[in-house]
């Protein structure tokens, strides 16, 4: 493209921007005569996904801009008007995280909406992002919009969209929303005076916290110590009230990280998957004596835990372990009426071994939670525990995607109900090992800086799928599934499968929401016994290792 034709392109967007800070932020790159940071915010939108949007706050079409978000949502308004006048008049449910940016994204979201003759449903202020899911089936509205980047890092925000179940949007839907959002004109704009609008109090909130704690609250309170941390996103409140009404008495909140941030000062990164995010919250347990920490991330969707080991540290608990910790109280409390067990052909295969062993169904769904939603509906049934490594995990099926908040009330109970047995949760992780084997799970990643990352990417995959390897880390690589040609009756996707025989499994695939290549890896072992489960995981461990630096090599093209 052209340096003409950039400059063109930023003009006419400089022309309709509602924005007089992002207008005066392109005219600066203009008269700097920066075209290779224009060139990149202007050669590729943000592409709309079946996650939404999400991406840096930044001017230009590849940002997170009220531009951005006025298009998407008149995207979102051409949607539900395809759909139907039932889904029209139904409404849409529209919530916000603390994030930079959000305030603003979100009126410009129930503007476009009201102006567009579509009722809105506003939450009353930043709210976790369960809420909107759950707000959606608990109202009968035709859709939920959610301004949250999740737990990316401090300068994005995104955009998440709903269907009337509650459910994140799958394909077909994303591309009809985004072909309107490419030809967007100038938009009617409402006012929150129209008889359209409602503005939301906190009787939903109120609602979820009643039906959560209701169906996992404990009979009698408990006093085991417990360290929580919101991580300074927006999960607090709610979660510890939620906790409280479950039963739990001695909460203690990381002092620092309770209120909402987004600037997240004392994280490293909001995720906490990160090493070192839960460095603060695992020194208020200890000041409390406490052997469990439990996190959310910023949007509080995902839940991430800590454990007070043998020797009197702690350690965070991977995202599979938790998985299985949360499947095996399901199981415990019992699956009936035909619902299922889900997760993800990236996630641990342990917990289709559980469910198989209990004689429940299971389902194993591409990635992300808009297909582990649907498992069970697809199934005729109900999802009775679904979850991806990622530390996202539904429990509940009133709300159709992850929860880290009503996950957090079940491993808070499963920890104090092991507790009343003389058991903890590493305790009963050695016995799921020693029952089913040792899975052993890892992950490769690639972060890519190159603006092209995504044509860095794409080569990588054509040239893996042209020469896959015939081994990994010792091991014979006896299958090459290619994902995007369909994989055991699932919808293509980008990816492949490598099957490393009986050992185990590889699973490469791009990033939806990052610019990353990613592996998830998995070696698994026979059942084993209680005295030899430490040398078993220490040569699965090994092994891991060893495939690991294998693909590493592989995927660099070393």
């Amino acid at each position: 493209m052209s340096t003409d034709d950039i400059v063109t392109r930023v003009h006419a967007w400089m022309d309709v921007d509602p924005d007089a800070s992002s207008r005066d932020e392109l005219q600066k790159l203009l008269d700097e005569g920066n075209i290779d940071e224009l060139t990149r915010r202007f050669s590729a939108p943000l592409h709309f996904g079946t996650a939404g949007l999400r991406g840096r706050v930044e001017a230009g079409p590849a940002g997170m801009n009220r531009l951005t978000v006025r298009r998407a949502t008149q995207g979102v308004a051409a949607w539900l008007a395809a759909a139907g006048p039932d889904m029209v008049a139904r409404g849409v449910v529209v919530g916000r995280d603390a994030r930079h940016g959000s305030e603003d994204f979100n009126d410009e979201v129930v503007a476009v909406l009201l102006g567009s003759g579509i009722p809105v449903f506003e939450m009353p202020r930043p709210l976790p992002t369960p809420l909107v899911a759950f707000a959606v089936r608990a109202l009968g509205a035709g859709a939920g919009i959610m301004i949250t980047a999740s737990h990316n890092p401090p300068q994005d925000n995104g955009y998440k969209l709903y269907d009337h179940q509650g459910a994140q949007i799958i394909p077909p839907h994303d591309t009809i929303v985004e072909a309107a959002m490419h030809v967007a004109g100038e938009p009617t704009l409402g006012e929150r005076g129209s008889h359209l609008h409602t503005l939301l109090d906190d009787d939903i909130a109120e609602r979820y916290i009643t039906h959560v704690s209701t169906r996992y609250g404990l009979a009698t309170p408990s006093d085991m110590p417990i360290a929580y941390t919101p991580l300074h996103g927006v999960g607090g409140a709610t979660a510890t009230a939620l906790l409280a009404r479950a039963g739990f008495t001695q909460v203690t909140v990381t002092p620092g990280q309770f209120s909402p941030d987004p600037s997240f000062p004392t994280l490293p990164f909001p995720n906490p998957e990160e090493p070192g995010a839960l460095d603060l919250a695992i020194a208020t347990a200890v000041s409390v004596g406490a052997d469990l920490v439990v996190a959310n991330d910023p949007d509080a969707d995902r839940l991430g835990a800590a454990v007070r080991t043998r020797d009197g540290s702690f350690r965070a608990l991977r995202g599979d372990e938790l998985g299985c910790l949360l499947g095996a109280a399901a199981l415990r409390r019992g699956v009936s009426g035909g619902a299922v067990l889900a997760t993800t052909i990236v996630s641990s295969s342990m917990l289709s071994v559980m469910a198989h062993d209990a004689g429940v169904p299971f389902a194993e769904t591409l990635t992300g939670f808009k297909w582990i939603s649907r498992a069970g509906w697809n199934a005729g049934t109900t999802l009775a525990f679904g979850y991806e490594e990622a530390l996202g995990y539904a429990v509940d099926d009133a709300v159709a995607d992850k929860d880290g908040m009503s996950a957090a009330v079940v491993l808070c109970r499963l920890a104090h109900e092991l507790a009343s047995e003389g058991r903890t949760l590493l305790d009963l992780l050695d016995e799921l090992a020693c029952r089913f084997g040792v899975h052993a799970v890892g992950a490769v990643t690639l972060r890519f800086d190159d603006p092209n990352y995504l044509e860095v990417i794409a080569d990588t995959m054509t040239r893996l799928r042209a020469t896959p390897p015939a081994s990994l880390g010792g091991l014979e690589v006896t299958a090459v599934d290619d994902l995007a040609s369909g994989y055991r009756g699932l919808p293509p996707t980008e990816g492949l499968r490598l099957q490393l025989g009986a050992h185990g499994r590889v699973v490469i695939r791009p990033s939806g929401t990052e610019p990353k290549l990613k592996s998830y890896l998995e070696l698994v072992s026979a059942p084993t016994t209680p005295g030899a489960l430490a040398s078993e995981r220490a040569r699965c461990d090994e092994r891991l290792a060893r495939v690991a630096e294998d693909l590493t090599r592989l995927l660099k093209g070393a």
